[in-house]
């Protein structure tokens, strides 16, 4: 059974966690099926994501079946550093994400929540990083993502207290954008797919990118991508690619250019 599964229909695409009897927890392979899939993304035609997960749990964040026989060096080096890999891959994607939490979604589950731009809550879930109680931290940027998207302060209350939040209480703290009622949030998320379907593709795209960049998210790498794109439309380009391959001088003093 495919655990990360795919899909694409009208210019969205369906990435579902599909893990119902662990919870939709995540193993190693998993996250290396994430990163694959948002490569696919990146590539594909959609131009919004909907992140979901399969049954009563939105995610319960890393199986810790998993990790818990891993050395202290195997764990950081390979763990942690394969889980941001994935979940890095999953907040730099060009496309807006929409993250529909109709389950728990506590511990990598909030991580990988965090990663989307806008979430969904249904009215009966609980939110939460329960890590410090394992004696281990919130390892995929759990501290500095978070912190980033949903403000410290709430992090901290759950990092440090084990404050466990009703979908009520993260939307005044800021942690989801929408409250809606059990068994709704995939309706809602494709109405807000349709919203940004409706708009300028490439406003939306270089918007996302100017916010992430806001945050601290891949800030030097968007900076390149953007100038990169200004230069790549320039007369001074056709020009210097034309002398290249005439074996000339390049002339830029040209109006326009």
């Amino acid at each position: 059974m495919t655990q990360i599964t795919l899909t694409e229909h009208n210019s969205i695409a369906h990435l579902r966690i599909n893990r119902p009897d662990k919870l939709n927890a995540l193993d190693a392979a998993m996250m290396d099926t994430l990163a694959m899939r948002c490569r696919e993304i990146e590539h594909s035609t959609a131009r919004v994501v909907i992140l979901s997960g399969e049954g009563r749990a939105f995610c319960a964040g890393g199986d810790i079946e998993a990790w818990s026989g891993n050395t202290p060096a195997a764990f950081a080096d390979h763990w942690v550093r394969q889980g941001h890999v994935a979940f890095d891959a999953l907040a730099r994607l060009l496309q807006p994400v929409i993250a529909v939490l109709d389950g728990h979604t506590l511990g990598g589950g909030l991580e990988l929540a965090a990663c989307a731009d806008l979430r969904i809550g249904e009215d009966h879930i609980k939110i939460g990083q329960p890590e410090s109680a394992l004696g281990i931290i919130p390892g995929w940027s759990g501290t500095q993502r978070a912190a980033r998207r949903f403000g410290t302060q709430a992090v901290r209350r759950m990092a440090l207290m084990g404050e466990v939040f009703t979908a009520h209480e993260a939307l005044i703290l800021g942690i989801i954008d929408h409250v809606v009622p059990s068994g709704t949030a995939m309706a809602k998320a494709e109405t807000m797919a349709q919203r940004i379907l409706a708009r300028s593709p490439q406003a939306t795209r270089l918007a996302k990118m100017m916010i992430n960049a806001a945050e601290g998210e891949e800030t030097g790498r968007i900076i390149e991508a953007m100038a990169g794109q200004i230069a790549a439309g320039s007369k001074d380009l056709t020009e210097g690619l034309s002398a290249f391959r005439a074996k000339r001088s390049p002339d830029f003093t040209k109006e326009g250019s």
